[in-house]
């Protein structure tokens, strides 16, 4: 059984993001589980003094997190054309670690208009060793939904086969290697 973390990068009550996240989680195929991050609005800003044996204990849950799982998927919006700050932080606690060398990672998206932070999303992973699995792209379009709009979306028997498709295609990548 794998374990993947999934994380969203919003810290929006009403987000699209953690609905997809969500999701994914109730709908991951039978051999993996999926587990989602809930501490990004808990984090500290980043400071490299705070490292070692002075990690504070919501960083230190993260990079266990990220350390013992499969692999990690992550959910982002788009603000101004970049990766809000909050996961920009997320990741800045995981780059002096090993945690994120080689680990198995892969983006979805509840917009189709969160271009910019995909690609940014993308190279500050690619650049802090996530291996990133690229060959599908996962994309339920909730930006702009109210949360009963979102809940009927990912419910859809078509978008629930898309995610476990997506999810199962993602393990495939994990296991090979």
């Amino acid at each position: 059984m794998l374990n993947i973390i999934a994380i969203s990068g919003s810290l929006r009550a009403a987000s699209t993001n953690s609905a997809l996240v969500a999701a994914l989680a109730a709908n991951a195929p039978a051999d993996c589980r999926v587990e989602i991050y809930d501490g990004l609005g808990r984090l500290p800003i980043f400071n490299p003094d705070d490292e070692g044996e002075r990690t504070p204990p919501e960083a230190a849950r993260l990079i266990e997190a990220v350390t013992r799982a499969d692999g990690v998927i992550v959910s982002c919006p788009e603000y101004a054309h970049g990766v809000p700050g909050g996961m920009k932080n997320a990741l800045d606690w995981l780059v002096s670690r090993d945690a994120a060398v080689g680990k198995p990672a892969m983006l979805v998206h509840a917009s189709a208009r969160s271009l910019y932070a995909r690609a940014a999303l993308a190279e500050i992973m690619r650049t802090m060793s996530f291996a990133m699995y690229e060959e599908v792209v996962m994309e339920i379009g909730l930006l702009g939904k109210r949360p009963a709009e979102m809940e009927a979306m990912l419910t859809e028997q078509a978008n629930r086969q898309a995610m476990r498709d997506a999810v199962q295609a993602f393990v495939g990548f994990i296991r090979g290697r």
